[in-house]
């Protein structure tokens, strides 16, 4: 499976120069004014990983493969959006083919840059929490509108279905908690409520996670002095979502660089690792997604899970076949890998294990899968 991260925001806060600089393609107009970009751009980004790097020392494969992130440059929003104003329909749709978004909010003063929220060309004072609001709402508008026609329908076919009672109420509650300006994700939801088979089917934009991005000015590129960027990471925190802090002016400048310049800025703005492994790690941890692996003389590659996942599930994310025809997992740990060489020294080891289809992956391991054909 690979990660789909949406870059979400009004116009003109920094999301295609964003783009750029996380992909290291200036494929995205970056321009100072509204709906500068139109057709989403995407590209797809190699995740950094170190362990892979060791397990290519020991069992020296003809290539490495790294685990992947689809970033997705998607329209600037406006209020009206839920009712199709500007780019509305497609930014809407275009986000929803997403697993994540990447809210990148302007946390920084620039008099030369048009500050868009109500729409047009009139500059707005700096608001990250007013900006945020502007586009939240519109999912939330755009996901009453989605559910009030299920809910609809529901009901009227409940009055001669009792079974369908349930789903009516439930969807009666998530239409209440849409009104008093809550996002999907925030409803409460347990094993066997009757909301759960809605929320599978309408895949609802404010049910998605989010991760917060206020993108600063190269002055203050941790954002400490900023109140702008205070303010976005109190609001973050009381959604209980992540928030990463970049500037995207100084992240485009890295992208033009070698590993060793770009190491060498980074340590001289005090930072170890740039925005986009900050951003994929927290990505990651949103979504709940970890790592495993295989390595031998072919490849040494990193393959991506959702934490919770079972061994046939996990061997499903390599191929259909696997997952039908799962027998069993041989797995040790990556320490364990390390630490005795490879397989055959975790296996004279006995840190080499057999696994069923109870076992839950673990990030880190290193599996063999067998399975039947």
């Amino acid at each position: 499976m690979s990660l789909s991260v949406g870059i979400v925001g009004l116009p003109n806060v920094g999301k295609s120069t964003l783009f750029n600089a996380l992909t290291k393609k200036q494929q995205a107009a970056a321009e100072n004014y509204p709906f500068c970009t139109i057709e989403p751009n995407t590209s797809i980004v190699e995740v950094k990983d170190s362990r892979l790097e060791e397990l290519a020392k020991i069992d020296n494969p003809a290539q490495i493969v790294r685990a992947t992130v689809e970033f997705t440059d998607i329209a600037g929003l406006v209020k009206g959006a839920s009712k199709g104003e500007g780019l509305g329909n497609k930014f809407l749709a275009n986000i929803r083919a997403c697993d994540a978004i990447l809210h990148v909010v302007r946390c920084f003063e620039n008099d030369d840059i048009i500050h868009v929220q109500e729409g047009g060309n009139k500059s707005a004072p700096i608001d990250p929490i007013g900006d945020v609001e502007v586009i939240e709402t519109e999912l939330i508008l755009a996901d009453m509108e989605q559910l009030q026609k299920r809910y609809d329908r529901v009901k009227k076919e409940a009055q001669a279905k009792p079974p369908l009672r349930p789903e009516a109420e439930a969807c009666a509650a998530l239409l209440k908690h849409l009104e008093d300006g809550n996002p999907v994700r925030s409803f409460p939801r347990a094993e066997g409520d009757a909301i759960l088979s809605v929320l599978r089917d309408m895949h609802f934009l404010t049910d998605k996670k989010v991760v917060y991005c206020a993108n600063v000015a190269d002055d203050d590129i941790a954002g400490e002095a900023s109140a702008h960027v205070a303010a976005l990471r109190a609001y973050a925190e009381k959604q209980g979502c992540e928030m990463v802090v970049v500037c995207a002016q100084v992240e485009a400048e890295l992208a033009g660089l070698s590993e060793d310049e770009a190491k060498e800025m980074l340590e001289g703005f005090g930072l170890s690792e740039s925005a986009l492994d900050r951003t994929i790690a927290l990505a990651y941890r949103t979504l709940g997604l970890a790592s495993y692996f295989t390595s031998g003389p072919k490849e040494s590659r990193a393959w991506t899970f959702r934490r919770g996942w079972k061994a046939p599930k996990c061997a499903g994310v390599i191929h259909t076949d696997f997952e039908k025809g799962f027998i069993r997992a041989e797995v040790v740990s990556f320490d364990d890998y390390i630490r005795y060489g490879g397989t055959a020294g975790a296996r004279s080891a006995g840190a080499l294990r057999p696994e069923g289809k109870e076992y839950e992956m673990q990030d880190g391991d290193v599996v063999e899968f067998l399975f039947s054909k």
